[in-house]
């Protein structure tokens, strides 16, 4: 397992998050609902848009978090390490997922 590896995807995954975060901040801004410029029907998916983008922006900090906290494993040296059974996560398991804390077996469990 090449830790370097890992971590320069999360520092890219990390960095885009945030970006990402920065536009659906943008899309879940408060919805205008002056009546005299915009109909029903517009105000109702401008709503909509804006609970969609509330959402993604919430799995986006969720996703952010779990990415630091990576980070965090990578600095302290338990990277690779399963938060439960304090064994090794199987390497395909961090190569599809970088920010993954419990191996197969523990994950299975939960």
């Amino acid at each position: 397992m090449n830790i370097e590896q890992f971590r320069a995807r999360l520092q890219i995954e990390q960095r885009e998050t945030v970006e990402a975060i920065e536009q659906a901040q943008q899309s879940a801004a408060p919805v205008e609902l002056d009546q005299s410029s915009v109909g029903r029907v517009s105000r109702i998916d401008a709503l909509q848009q804006q609970a969609l983008a509330l959402g993604l922006l919430e799995r986006l900090t969720v996703r952010k978090r779990k990415v630091e906290a990576a980070l965090a494993r990578l600095d302290a040296g338990t990277y690779g390490m399963c938060c439960a059974c304090q064994g090794d996560v199987e390497p395909e398991r961090l190569n599809a997922d970088p920010a993954v804390v419990f191996c197969q077996e523990c994950k299975k469990n939960r």
